[in-house]
């Protein structure tokens, strides 16, 4: 326990100790970083013969490359066709339904026209239907049909129409048959953008050997120009798709930190100038930048640090949070120094493990969220120093966001042991981070093929694992530097065998058996209102240990027949022995160097109550008597801890002095003590709330009742017996 030595070194250096201490602690983190941010000077050109092996400052993909590589993976992809075999049909049909049109306005025509001859009179001349009549009405036809089909018609150019509409009908049909059989030959086949040319030239050539008129053949040749289509186009949505992941399956060509780039005594050649000017390492000057920076940051967090501390009201606390704060973050500093100077040769992601979590966890356990807080950023800040030449720009990105993030969410714990909160804590400092590794691995884009990945993954989980294992492991023992009444000292404290207490069992054995009923009673009815449970049953083992003074003074302490040695001394004299075994108890119990809290709760668990026996015996012998001269010097209970063990302190003797207690007597005379405190007002600096108050007195009156009341007789007990003992007969037989 440090409290002690820190007061004298508080009180030796005066108003000048906390800047010392920000000094000491400021001058040591720039030692600790200034290595981190040295700069040498190097020039490097291509020819040039390396002194030295180059190795690779930092771990960067090299762009260039893998767009080459994914460029030719795209080129290597073969396009992607959709055949359609259906086609072939439709230009038939289409064809088909074509001539068939034409037939029949032709014969339409040429009825409408023989029909006109034999109703004209004599001598009246009647006009043959021209070609562009004939053109007209087979396009007035196409009206009826679908859009698609009369897209189709409407391509094919007049001089077809003027040509196929005056040809007679045993033409037309030779043309349809014709036309079907090269469209058809030619559309089995697949025809593409780029052969599509020279299928139709392939049936063209073929009407040469038909012997066919000009009409017929020009005709002909027009429903081939326009019947052979293309049926095996190109898919470019499938062609880019495949092509898109030929190029994602070609992983980054990256540049691993620590990849030599070129070895001593080589000739550094364009390729590796390309290298390093990717890295930035082509050439480079002894900059003062960093060192600034650094030193600046530095100040930054003893000026911030200066000003939060003044929070604490009491200058002690004050100096004990920048002690703790400072040896916390030197701790983290070392910790991330000693991972630096082995990872620059090394794997680029050794700087994970590191426990980001700690350090931020110990001070909001033990401080409070905002102090964890101000740890979490200026780890990450000084990370930021620490591995300026250690690590790529990339990797440096990714581990100073998973500190931050790792240190952030370990402020979100609760302020008590991690063991009690295991599972939150390990939700909190191991599982969280782990998944921000995971979204910063994807977006990365990282193969999980690839173990670089499983290696960041590893380390950012051993990481985390460090800082959970670190904090639950460490507690205790941070505890015993740090406050003085720590697990391990309130345990050292609670041993039967402790001095105070082999002599209290010794001196004044009532008292003794009365603490300890007082403790399980108080830390039960504590444990029920979530207090510290250990240091209220502690506190209670030493609460009265002022009474070994005089201890047969007190009437648990007196043998059975002895008279009370109180009925012989004044009430003024016995008001002043009753006073003292609170004074001198606390008295004691510093000579001890007991926790602060276990010394509190001995001054106030009598709070200022009036001592009302005495108090009436000397009303009787004087009127003018003021209860304020028979009050307990105090102060009140200060602590919730402190008002339950003053309530059960006066319960346990009270219901102990009973004639037969009973559960009702119990629970009547629990219920009227708690409200005379209330109303006495001993009970209102405590930070008990009515709440509860009800729940202290509820677990109180369940240990008394269980401890002191008589047995009740069960009126049915013995027909019970009787039943059992006949059931037990009826089996046997």
């Amino acid at each position: 326990m440090l409290n002690q030595p820190i007061d004298a070194l508080r009180k030796k250096f005066g108003a000048n100790f906390i800047p010392l201490i920000l000094g000491i602690f400021s001058l040591l983190l720039i030692a600790l970083m200034v290595t981190s941010v040295r700069q040498k000077s190097v020039d490097y050109k291509e020819g040039q013969v390396a002194s030295e092996s180059i190795r690779a400052n930092k771990t960067i993909e090299n762009k260039a490359e893998t767009q080459q590589k994914r460029q030719l993976a795209a080129e290597a992809v073969t396009p992607e066709y959709t055949y359609q075999p259906d086609l072939a049909k439709e230009q038939h049909d289409r064809i088909s339904q074509l001539i068939d049109l034409i037939q029949k306005t032709n014969s339409e025509l040429d009825k409408s026209y023989q029909n006109k001859i034999a109703q004209a009179k004599n001598g009246e001349g009647v006009a043959q239907p021209t070609v562009d009549e004939r053109v007209a009405a087979v396009k007035k036809n196409f009206e009826n049909l679908n859009q698609d089909d009369v897209s189709f018609y409407q391509k094919l150019p007049d001089g077809f129409y003027q040509a196929i509409v005056q040809l007679d009908s045993d033409s037309l049909n030779q043309v349809e048959s014709d036309s079907l059989k090269l469209i058809d030959e030619q559309m089995a086949k697949r025809i593409r953008t780029d052969n599509l040319a020279s299928y139709k030239q392939e049936a063209v050539d073929k009407i040469l050997e038909l012997n066919l008129s000009d009409d017929s053949s020009e005709a002909l040749r027009y429903l081939i120009e326009s019947g052979i289509v293309v049926n095996d186009s190109l898919n470019e949505k499938r062609t880019d798709e495949l092509k898109a992941q030929a190029k994602a399956s070609v992983s980054p060509v990256m540049i691993y930190q620590g990849e030599i780039i070129v070895r001593e005594g080589s000739q550094i050649d364009a390729n590796a100038i390309n290298k390093l000017k990717l890295l930035g390492m082509t050439s480079s000057g002894t900059s003062i930048f960093p060192l600034v920076a650094m030193i600046l940051a530095v100040g930054l967090q003893a000026i911030v640090l200066l000003y939060y501390s003044r929070q604490y009201e009491v200058e002690f606390q004050r100096v004990r949070f920048i002690l703790f704060y400072a040896a916390t973050m030197t701790f983290s500093l070392v910790l991330m120094k000693f991972l630096q100077v082995f990872q620059s040769d090394g794997s680029s992601n050794l700087g994970l493990f590191f426990p980001a979590a700690f350090t931020p966890l110990v001070l909001t356990v033990f401080a409070n969220r905002r102090a964890g807080s101000l740890a979490a950023v200026f780890q990450t800040i000084f990370a930021l120093f620490v591995y300026y030449n250690a690590i790529g720009t990339n990797t440096l990105t990714v581990m100073l966001m998973t500190y931050l993030f790792a240190g952030i969410l370990a402020i979100m714990v609760k302020q008590q042991k991690i063991s009690n909160q295991t599972k939150q804590a390990f939700l909190w400092i191991v599982l969280f981070p782990l998944l921000w590794a995971l979204v910063l691995v994807i977006y990365q884009g990282l193969s999980f093929g690839d173990g670089k990945t499983w290696e960041t993954i590893f380390c950012a989980l051993a990481g985390s694992l460090l800082s959970f294992l670190l904090g639950m492991g460490l507690q205790p023992y941070i505890e015993l530097l740090v406050t003085d009444n720590g697990v391990i000292t309130l345990n050292e404290l609670s041993n039967p065998n402790h001095p105070l207490l082999k002599q209290l069992l010794e001196e004044a054995p009532g008292t003794y058996h009365h603490s300890m009923m007082v403790a399980n009673l108080s830390a039960n009815a504590v444990a029920e209102i979530g207090g510290r449970s250990l240091l209220t049953r502690v506190a209670c083992y030493y609460h009265d240990i002022g009474k070994i003074r005089h201890a047969n003074f007190f009437v648990e302490n007196l043998p059975p027949g002895a008279e009370n040695p109180h009925n012989f001394l004044l009430p003024e004299d016995s008001k002043q022995i009753i006073f003292g075994h609170v004074i001198e108890g606390a008295k004691i119990l510093k000579e001890y160097k007991m926790p602060k809290m276990v010394i509190d709760i001995c001054y106030q668990h009598h709070g200022t109550t009036l001592m009302k026996y005495f108090y009436v015996k000397a009303k009787e012998r004087n009127p003018d008597i003021t209860e304020a001269e028979f009050r307990y010097p105090g102060p009140k209970p200060q602590t919730r801890e402190a008002g339950v063990v003053s309530i059960a302190d006066s319960c346990e003797a009270a219901v102990r002095a009973m004639d037969h207690p009973s559960i009702d007597k119990i629970t009547e005379f629990v219920h009227s003590l708690i409200e005379e405190r209330i109303s006495d007002s001993q009970l209102d600096e405590s930070g008990l709330t009515m709440g509860e108050i009800r729940v202290v007195e509820k677990s109180l009156i369940s240990s008394l009742s269980s401890t002191f009341h008589s047995r009740i007789k069960y009126p049915k007990m013995k027909s019970e017996a009787e039943k059992m003992k006949e059931e037990q007969d009826k089996g046997a037989n």
